[in-house]
């Protein structure tokens, strides 16, 4: 039997889905994870915006496209938030956040395909760390995830709602993991929903297991982090990790004050920039990078001005920009939304700002170490410690390796670089 795993959303998803796929595999299943004829389609959904609701269910008429007599599961966030819109869709299964493993398991109960009766099965968010699934890691990076939930209810946001509180995996679980990666994984992305809440014995305890990983001799990153995590003793400590690699993704969504308040953001413009200056005291080439959400609807042309100020004066490496999308049950949906049209604008301004960005700072950079990742064509394609996409000609096989490269200019969607002898 033929099953396939398709992932929408974050990486946390995908580590999710990474994990049924293992799990199937065990069993003795043909898995994967590209869109494809299977007999079987687990549909891993994101419900962090509308738009992201109707992906995950136009992903059901592209399975059926490739087998109109197909089974189809959905799990993830858009079916925990309206399960209805699913079963509208006559699925074979529904779950949620919690317990997605067990999808594995049902299927595996029906071997013949004969699903009988539509089930649903959203189980209860836990509130404790659910360690009962990891991923078999055959990229070259590896996503590790340590921690699930959120406590911050900014007020745009409906995944706490989704979900669930904030919750941290043992730092034991986490170290067998890594242990048991193959040698050819270089690199460690800690993942999560909110990383920044990790905690071992109830305190912050990122620090502390950065420390241990750094052991394991294999680059590491972060993948998101909060303005609230970074100070003096955090920054120094990382600077002390030898495989630590300088790239800060640390979420703006905001240039204003009024407007932070309003999302319910815990800091206030001046306190991200001290944020900023503090990691570029330590990693004066760091690549930092942000999200922001244009057309808030308390977001007015005065407002959104300071927010472009503020983003050319920090000079982030990259920007993420996303269009403010209402999502019922938040406090933000009972507010007057902006028209789709400024948004649109908005979001353009910014893109063009992102451009100019990316450029100026590969011309900062002159060299870097490249974990090489792919062939594009005639380029080794992967990225710096501060994450520069690198574009690489050789006659060598590169794939897999760490090269040091003298990086040359702008090109595509990164930089053109040259192989150091």
């Amino acid at each position: 039997m033929k099953i396939c795993v398709l992932t929408l959303g974050c990486k946390v998803n995908k580590y999710e889905s990474d994990s049924i796929i293992h799990n199937l595999q065990e069993k003795g299943y043909d898995t994967f994870d590209k869109l494809e004829f299977a007999d079987v389609y687990v549909i891993n959904t994101c419900a962090v915006t509308q738009e992201a609701e109707k992906k995950s269910r136009q992903m059901i008429a592209r399975c059926k496209k490739f087998n109109k007599h197909a089974k189809i599961l959905v799990c993830g966030c858009a079916s925990q938030n309206n399960s209805i819109q699913f079963k509208e869709k006559n699925v074979d299964y529904i779950g949620g956040v919690a317990k997605k493993i067990a999808i594995a398991n049902y299927i595996n109960n029906y071997k013949v395909l004969n699903f009988g009766d539509k089930k649903e099965e959203i189980a209860t968010l836990p509130l404790v760390y659910e360690d009962d699934m990891q991923a078999k890691q055959t990229r070259i990076r590896a996503y590790i995830k340590i921690q699930d939930g959120c406590n911050n209810f900014c007020s745009y946001c409906i995944i706490p709602y989704l979900r669930g509180r904030s919750r941290s995996r043992n730092v034991e679980s986490i170290l067998k993991e890594v242990e048991s990666l193959p040698d050819d994984i270089k690199e460690i992305v800690l993942t999560g929903i909110n990383v920044t809440d990790f905690k071992i014995d109830g305190q912050k305890g990122l620090l502390d297991l950065l420390e241990k990983l750094d052991k394991f001799g294999k680059r590491l990153r972060l993948s998101s982090m909060e303005e609230s995590l970074v100070d003096e003793n955090f920054v120094k400590g990382l600077k002390n990790l030898k495989n630590f690699c300088p790239h800060f993704h640390l979420s703006l969504q905001s240039g204003s004050g009024k407007v932070l308040k309003d999302m319910n953001r815990k800091y206030l413009p001046e306190e991200f920039e001290n944020s900023i200056n503090l990691i570029r005291k330590y990693f004066p080439n760091a690549g930092i990078t942000t999200d922001v959400i244009v057309g808030f609807p308390t977001e007015d042309d005065k407002l959104f001005k300071e927010t472009k100020e503020f983003i050319e004066k920090i000079k982030f490496s990259a920007l993420h920009i996303f269009q403010y999308s209402k999502r019922e049950g938040t406090v933000a949906s009972r507010l007057k939304d902006n028209l789709p049209e400024v948004k649109k604008e908005r979001s353009q301004i910014l893109e063009e700002l992102d451009k100019k960005l990316k450029k100026d700072f590969i011309k900062q950079n002159s060299f870097g170490k490249v974990l090489v990742e792919e062939k594009v064509g005639e380029f080794f394609v992967g990225y710096t410690e501060n994450y520069i996409k690198c574009y690489i000609k050789s006659e060598l096989d590169l794939l897999n390796k760490i090269v040091k490269v003298k990086i040359d200019k702008p090109f595509e969607d990164g930089a053109l670089a040259i192989l150091e002898k």
